[in-house]
């Protein structure tokens, strides 16, 4: 079968890797043509675009790009009617890919199956009539949207288990390095244990972010050594320009993606809101969220009468009660991070709490293997259609 992929940023193309494998495991006649990255042009098929060429993240940049965006998107429209596949798999990425699916509706009989939620939950939860209305299949990887599409909108999905959970699970098996090797490796003090600094994959989170998080945790650098995970998609000279500014840089270690060693080794964890919170849980390190934003009383009131969600991080969302505490806009700051970070460090008031409610979290993601799952459901919906 022809299968033609979808994705906006990173995290998104590492899912998409993972499916189209099982895809062509599972299916010998598999064709694949993308808008990807990398790890998609590794698998095999023929690359459209590059993801980074594609994606504006935030409302400035996508107001100054707007006629960019619009051309790759009338673009993409008119290569997939070319190509006609046999379904159009859309990741993640929603005002994008839901523009996509609403033209497939309306102008092909291609079906459009989304494979990782858009976040609808949380905010624009009224997009639920667009993706009733113009996609085929969903294909869930929280377990808490089943009841969100399910229960609360009658739009049947496909829960297929957490690819987050089913990429640490994969790593723990085989990962064999000793903290004292991994410490030669990055030149770090093997006789100082490791607060890990996880300030995100983008340079707006880095530049927010970061700064309060050295601050913070720089008076423990006598006892801990402070490591920055970089993000292969940030280059060092931007790390650069922001440490620089930061009061207790100095002190600061870094790695480059090697983010799932790093956890390995890591006693403890401050970490912007992303996946990167659920991989932290996942790998058992107590954590701080931290997630500076502007007008922060504002984004308060926001977070309190109109976003759908009590939480921000995948941990606290997927445990459905707060596990890890999250310094959101108005709870951002130095202080806070200090008191919390101290909190989850061995000695600490709340270090217990959280790894035995990481338990929890692994129960409720389950053992299913989500790109295996997926590939089969999706290859057994289009057998079934073309039968019919």
């Amino acid at each position: 079968m022809k299968y033609y992929l979808i994705v906006g940023e990173a995290s998104g193309e590492l899912h998409a890797s993972r499916l189209m494998a099982a895809l062509k495991r599972k299916d010998p006649e598999a064709q694949f043509r993308f808008i990807g990255g990398d790890l998609m042009q590794a698998v095999g098929g023929e690359r459209v675009r590059h993801y980074k060429e594609m994606a504006y993240m935030g409302f400035v940049p996508v107001l100054l790009h707007l006629r960019v965006i619009f051309s790759n998107m009338a673009m993409v429209k008119r290569d997939i009617v070319a190509w006609q596949p046999d379904v159009v798999i859309l990741v993640d990425y929603a005002g994008f890919n839901l523009d996509i699916a609403h033209f497939l509706r309306r102008k092909t009989h291609i079906p459009a199956f989304y494979y990782i939620s858009p976040k609808i939950w949380a905010w624009k939860e009224w997009r639920i009539k667009n993706i009733r209305q113009d996609v085929d299949e969903m294909f869930c990887i929280l377990p808490f949207e089943v009841d969100f599409y399910e229960k609360k909108h009658h739009y049947p999905v496909h829960y297929v288990g957490n690819p987050t959970a089913d990429e640490v699970r994969e790593f723990t098996k085989g990962y064999k390095e000793s903290f004292a090797e991994f410490a030669h490796r990055w030149q770090l003090d093997a006789d100082r244990p490791v607060i890990a600094l996880l300030a995100g994959s983008r340079k707006q989170e880095i530049k927010d972010n970061l700064p309060a998080m050295v601050k913070a945790a720089a008076p423990l650098s006598e006892k801990y050594q402070l490591v920055l995970a970089c993000a292969p998609s940030v280059e060092k000279e931007y790390y650069d320009a922001v440490l620089q500014r930061c009061e207790g840089s100095e002190d600061i270690r870094r790695v480059d993606n090697d983010t799932y060693p790093l956890l390995s080794h890591s006693t403890a964890a401050l970490v912007t809101s992303g996946t990167a919170t659920l991989e932290t849980a996942l790998f058992g390190v107590p954590q701080v969220v931290c997630y500076k934003t502007p007008v922060p009383h504002i984004i308060r009131f926001c977070f309190n009468h109109i976003i759908q969600c009590d939480y921000i991080s995948l941990v606290n969302l997927i445990a459905d009660e707060e596990v890890v505490p999250e310094l959101l806009a108005d709870r951002f700051s130095v202080k806070n991070i200090r008191q919390c970070l101290g909190d989850i460090l061995p000695g600490g008031a709340d270090r217990e709490r959280q790894l035995s409610r990481y338990k929890e979290v692994w129960k409720r993601l389950g053992n299913e293997v989500a790109p295996e799952n997926a590939a089969n459901m999706m290859l057994k919906i289009l057998n079934d259609k073309k039968k019919a």
